[in-house]
């Protein structure tokens, strides 16, 4: 174990732990982040097992608690290393955290994918294709041809299609049908351009997330939709976001976003 800050330049990043299981076997990641996931997160991880082949798993894990990120737990099921932010910061902190670590090990392509079991990891390939083929922003949509949006709660679907992706997609330019969706693609060469410099401190929750998904478009990089699937638990609320303070934050974010607030 080495513990440092992993930093580039002017890169603004937390501090953190780095557990590294193995070497580097593959040009393309899987960026996870979470915390205190437990046995879903357990389960995702032993799932994606029989994607190692494809890509290397990182775990951008924000400071864990309940045992879920076991160092001997990821060893065994062939995750690659372990990042343990050790300072202040939420979503947006782990996946910089990530991505620049990520970027330092040479990865050409990263993939991120959220911590909690909902999603459908079969969609991995396609993102490794999508990213092989050129494209610099792949995002994940359960809204299009082929996706499956599955028990989504009504709140969260009219806030996506009515509010979010609507507001994001005037300022893209183009029609982004899942802007909240955190299963993305990422090229090595879309994080590191000049015009949009994701190693921020501004970037603490979701904004890197929702700036992300179309900054891309912004600058005429390439960029595309494919189809994903995401499955709540039946008759549960979500967790993350809830109640009015936090679909107040997240709609003055999809506005802070969708008015450059965050472009360099």
């Amino acid at each position: 174990m080495k513990r440092n800050i992993i930093n580039n330049k002017d890169w603004q990043l937390p501090s953190s732990d780095i557990f590294e299981f193995k070497k580097r076997t593959s040009q393309y990641c899987l960026c996870i982040p979470v915390i205190n996931e437990g046995k879903k997160f357990q389960k995702q991880i032993q799932q994606l097992k029989k994607h190692t082949d494809l890509v290397d798993i990182i775990i951008a894990d924000g400071g864990s608690t309940d045992g879920s990120t076991d160092k001997n737990f990821l060893k065994s099921n062939g995750v690659r290393t372990l990042l343990v932010k050790t300072s202040s910061g939420r979503q947006g902190t782990q996946l910089r955290m990530a991505f620049a670590y990520a970027l330092n090990q040479g990865y050409v392509g990263i993939i991120t994918v959220d911590g909690n079991g909902k999603d459908g990891i079969d969609a991995i390939p396609a993102f490794v294709k999508a990213l092989q083929e050129g494209y610099d922003c792949v995002a994940g949509s359960r809204f299009i041809q082929g996706g499956k949006a599955i028990n989504t709660p009504t709140s969260r679907l009219i806030g996506i299609r009515f509010i979010g992706s609507p507001l994001l997609s005037l300022a893209a330019k183009k029609w982004w049908s899942d802007v909240t969706n955190g299963f993305m693609g990422y090229s090595r060469n879309y994080l590191l351009h000049p015009d949009v410099l994701p190693f921020r401190d501004i970037f603490v929750g979701y904004e890197l997330l929702f700036y992300l998904d179309i900054r891309a478009s912004q600058l005429g990089l390439k960029s595309k939709e494919i189809p994903v699937s995401r499955q709540y638990p039946k008759n549960t609320i979500p967790t993350k976001i809830n109640g009015w303070k936090g679909n107040l934050a997240v709609l003055k974010t999809f506005i802070k976003v969708g008015t450059g607030y965050y472009n360099p």
